[in-house]
């Protein structure tokens, strides 16, 4: 064989080993996909074979153990979809691994829903619409179940087609379209939803405008200082415990409020006792971990691994306590239709197990779905260090738990990219800014002298940090979630009247 012909018989080989690779590559992706999708199928199982065994002396045990099942689905696309938001600005800037990431988000989803979601589910299941208003009492269960199919249906498509979509917007949006299919508009609580739509809007401009005034605040004591890294040690003590204050404070307040009332001055002083015990102790640990370090910005983001970590946490646990009501808040309302409210929300009824469910469910959805979103957040929008994540974690966190504080179902999602989007645009401003002074000059003019701009080259006169496209994808992914939703929960409605 000639020369040539072996070189084209090597070509050939390697591109067919190429396409086996890639054969392999896409067998072990559907691999692992299959044995995710089996996890799901059996935790959703187990819920309805435990539920019907529990419920088994109900006379509604077969709608209660639907429900139960599908406030089982909701919980995990919410895993899916929503807690990517929690971890990705981790992820994106190296500090944690995917791994590590995932159990963290999975411990702390699971204590914020447990002890601090009682509140915002009672915000869905009893305040969106008036029980009342239904003509028929068993119209209200199945406009709640049919909510619960139409708003899990739709989060589970968007996070198939990897879009970020907001789970609260699916949940209300559904109960919404279902209780005015059932009993018409008069029956939806149009305060209240006008309420959480507000909180919508209001919630990512505020969550950019706090990462971004708090992204300012670094620079200015920390990053452009002489010395950054004693101006490190003397301020990264104080945003720690500042964060450790408020969720101490959020935790009195509304996590422990049902089983241990406590007085407003005993859950400052609380607040007050943590902010400062955290303080104390990162002094030292910051004033160690910053020995040696030279005095550049590399070296300052080692120093902001640790409360990065705990920002996430925080975040995390924060999303557990207001999010678990988009997956259990129909469900504890369909349970409240047959039996007295009190008893259904008290700590010795229904409330307890339903919240499990939820927890549980939202931490499994996050560990076998969730790393392709966690990806989308932390690292596709913008370029994230520990810094920045830093800020985009505090940010959000201390805006969704003030929400959960309020009661308000607020979507997460918003905030969350609301929050890295604020920085990316914050540090796409101030860059340009700086470029724009450092290009000024003083040009001899008829009459005298005056300040021009030089010219730039066309790819350096305004640099872009964000990406535009995931600005418009989400956006109108938001647009379309809650009238995609109430259709779809209106349609599914009329199939279960149908079949009644």
């Amino acid at each position: 064989m000639s020369e040539r012909g072996v070189r084209t018989a090597v070509t050939t080989i390697d591109k067919d080993l190429d396409k086996l690779g890639f054969v392999e590559e896409a067998a072990g992706h559907l691999s692992r996909s299959m044995i995710a999708l089996g996890f799901a199928v059996l935790f959703l199982v187990m819920t309805a074979c435990i539920a019907a065994l529990l419920l088994s002396d109900n006379p509604h045990w077969l709608l209660l153990t639907a429900a139960l099942a599908l406030g089982g689905y909701m919980a995990l696309n919410i895993g899916a979809n929503d807690v990517a938001n929690n971890v990705g600005p981790a992820v994106g800037a190296r500090v944690l691994t995917m791994t590590s990431a995932l159990l963290l988000a999975a411990l702390c989803e699971s204590a914020g829903a447990l002890l601090a979601g009682g509140e915002v589910v009672t915000t869905i299941s009893t305040r969106i619409v008036d029980v009342g208003g239904f003509s028929e009492q068993a119209d209200f269960p199945l406009a709640m179940l049919a909510a619960l199919v139409a708003a899990a249906l739709w989060i589970n498509l968007a996070t198939v087609l990897g879009a970020p979509v907001s789970t609260t917007h699916a949940v209300v949006g559904g109960v919404v379209g279902a209780a005015m299919m059932s009993a018409g508009s008069s029956v939806v609580s149009w305060g209240t939803v006008g309420a959480i739509a507000a909180s919508w809007v209001v919630s990512p401009l505020l969550g950019g405008l706090v990462a971004a005034a708090l992204l300012a605040l670094v620079k200015t004591l920390i990053i452009y200082r002489d010395d950054k890294i004693a101006a490190a040690r003397r301020w990264l003590p104080v945003m720690f415990s500042l964060m450790a204050g408020t969720f101490a404070l959020y935790l009195v307040i509304v996590g422990l409020s049902r089983s241990l009332p406590v007085a407003p001055g005993v859950a400052l002083a609380i607040s007050l006792a943590a902010a400062l015990c955290v303080y104390l102790l990162s002094v030292p640990l910051i004033a160690r971990a910053a020995t040696g370090l030279e005095n550049r910005n590399q070296s300052l983001r080692r120093l902001f691994r640790i409360p990065l970590i705990v920002a996430a946490g925080v975040l995390s646990f924060a999303h557990g306590a207001n999010d678990v009501a988009n997956a259990v808040g129909p469900v504890a309302a369909i349970f409240s239709s047959f039996s007295d409210a009190e008893a259904v929300m008290s700590a010795g009824g229904y409330l307890f197990p339903v919240l499990l469910i939820g927890a549980l469910g939202i931490s499994l959805g996050l560990l076998l779905f969730g790393p392709r979103l966690v990806r989308m957040v932390g690292e596709r929008i913008t370029r994230l260090n520990p810094i920045r994540a830093f800020c985009v974690a505090l940010a959000t966190g201390a805006t969704v738990l003030l929400a959960s504080g309020l009661g308000l179902p607020v979507s997460s999602t918003h905030i969350a990219v609301g929050a890295v989007f604020g920085v990316g645009f914050y540090r796409e401003w101030f860059m340009n800014r700086a470029r724009t002074l450092r290009v000024g000059e003083i040009l001899p003019l008829a009459g005298g002298l005056s300040v021009r701009p030089r010219r730039e080259p066309a790819d350096l006169r305004r640099r872009k940090l964000v990406r535009r496209a995931h600005v418009l994808t989400i956006v109108s992914a938001w647009g379309v979630t809650v009238p995609a939703a109430a259709m779809l929960a209106a349609v599914v409605f009329a199939v279960f009247d149908w079949v009644q």
